[in-house]
């Protein structure tokens, strides 16, 4: 299967304009883990049920809340490059996440 990439500005994740069309600016992306989980950037405050923590590593990546395709942060940081790393399925567990994640933001 050939790889499928995003567009990207420069070498900025937050630029990414996913293949489904979906931009920060429309209906946002979310920093997840490398299981596309959306992660929980609270400093001092227990990780809400659903999400999950910040990864120790900073090991970021970027999850389309649309589709559910995810980027490598680091990839695209080091590249200029947005491959998919991978697909996740977005409803179940990962909707509420999601939900969870848009709650916590608003």
């Amino acid at each position: 299967m050939d790889t499928e990439f995003a567009d990207v500005i420069g070498h900025d994740v937050t630029t990414i304009t996913c293949l489904c069309g979906n931009t920060v600016s429309k209906e946002g992306l979310i920093q997840a883990n490398s299981q596309g989980v959306p992660v929980y950037a609270g400093a001092d405050t227990p990780v809400p049920a659903g999400l999950a923590p910040w990864p120790d590593d900073e090991d970021l990546y970027t999850l389309c809340p649309s589709c559910g395709r995810v980027y490598h942060d680091t990839v695209i940081e080091e590249t200029g490059t947005a491959p998919v790393a991978f697909q996740i399925d977005i409803s179940g567990p990962i909707a509420e996440a999601i939900r969870v994640h848009w709650e916590l933001n608003t």
